[in-house]
């Protein structure tokens, strides 16, 4: 079984960079209205990221959104501050709850269409 993940964007070749970048996906095809993105050669399996062009922009706040991990060896802030680069934004401060009962945080961003993201630090990353 193979899982895609359909995200609804305004400008969909002008976010697969910021994303080919937040996943550690590359480009993998561009059909009329869409972009689809999968994971690089050598990594973990992973869901297809389809890009799909719509013609109306987001309104209100996702119902669903995308956990990204990054690994140790980058880590949350190198990730966060690439995205920012790339025209993501961060959302308040990052989010501890979790941080003394399972060892895990995150930091909420958006892309540069405003779609939710996190980047979250595993056990064993760093404390904010």
């Amino acid at each position: 079984m193979r899982v895609s993940v359909v995200l609804d964007c305004l400008d969909a070749r002008g976010l697969v960079e910021f994303w080919c970048a937040a996943l550690g996906y590359v480009h993998a095809a561009s059909v009329p209205g869409f972009e689809v993105l999968e994971p690089a050669a050598g990594e973990p399996p992973g869901p297809v990221l389809i890009l799909q062009q719509v013609t109306e922009p987001k309104a209100g706040k996702n119902r669903m959104h995308l956990d990204v991990h990054p690994p140790f060896g980058l880590g949350v802030p190198a990730l966060v501050d690439r995205l920012e680069s790339l025209g993501g934004r961060r959302v308040g401060e990052p989010v501890t709850d979790l941080l003394d009962d399972i060892g895990v945080w995150w930091q909420p961003m958006t892309d540069p269409e405003g779609h939710e993201l996190d980047v979250v630090a595993d056990p064993g990353h760093p404390a904010p």
